[in-house]
């Protein structure tokens, strides 16, 4: 009697880890393809900003600083890997886009210009992209790490291999990046 006893409770802790592993895989399937779903939208804001470039230099040539700082800006958000170093240098990138956008007040025909009209839209809408990207990754972490504290999944996570996962962090310029960018025109 006692050896089925030992058995019934063995056949339930090998379901209750076999749950706890199925489900921490899809919670770290999801926080993985809400990564993807970044670098996506951050490719596609990597191809805009040669051609924003292009465009100011045609009309403030003179600029070259904040142009630079642009290209250099997006070369290294370009190579970073991971949410806590692509995090940093997106923010780098952002600022400076915001300094390049701002010239166009300086330069009323750069402003009148259809061109980069339409590419100033294409960033604020890719920048709303990155948001709502962004809360939904941070969203799966959240759910992630919470799976792997909770119980029972927290006495096997370990021993699965389940670590902790960064939130793509704002860092200090969180206020400015959280609101969408102001394209006038």
């Amino acid at each position: 009697m006692s050896g089925w006893i030992i058995l019934g409770i063995i056949i339930v802790l090998v379901i209750v880890a076999f749950s706890a592993y199925n489900r921490l895989v899809a919670l770290g399937q999801r926080v993985n393809q809400a990564f993807a779903d970044i670098d996506v939208q951050l490719k596609q804001r990597h191809d805009l900003v040669p051609n924003l470039v292009e465009t100011v230099k045609g009309y403030a040539a003179h600029e070259r600083g904040t142009l630079d700082d642009v290209i250099k800006a997006r070369g290294a958000a370009m190579s970073a890997q991971g949410p806590a170093q692509v995090s940093a240098a997106e923010n780098q990138l952002s600022g400076a886009l915001g300094r390049l956008i701002a010239l166009s007040e300086s330069y009323p025909d750069l402003k009148a210009n259809t061109n980069f009209q339409q590419l100033a839209a294409e960033l604020s809408d890719l920048e709303n992209k990155i948001a709502a990207s962004r809360r939904f990754f941070n969203n799966a972490v959240q759910e992630y790490n919470t799976g792997i504290q909770q119980m029972p999944a927290a006495l096997f996570a370990g021993m699965f291999g389940f670590t902790r996962k960064e939130f793509f962090d704002l860092g200090a310029s969180r206020a400015e990046v959280e609101a969408a960018p102001a394209v006038k025109f």
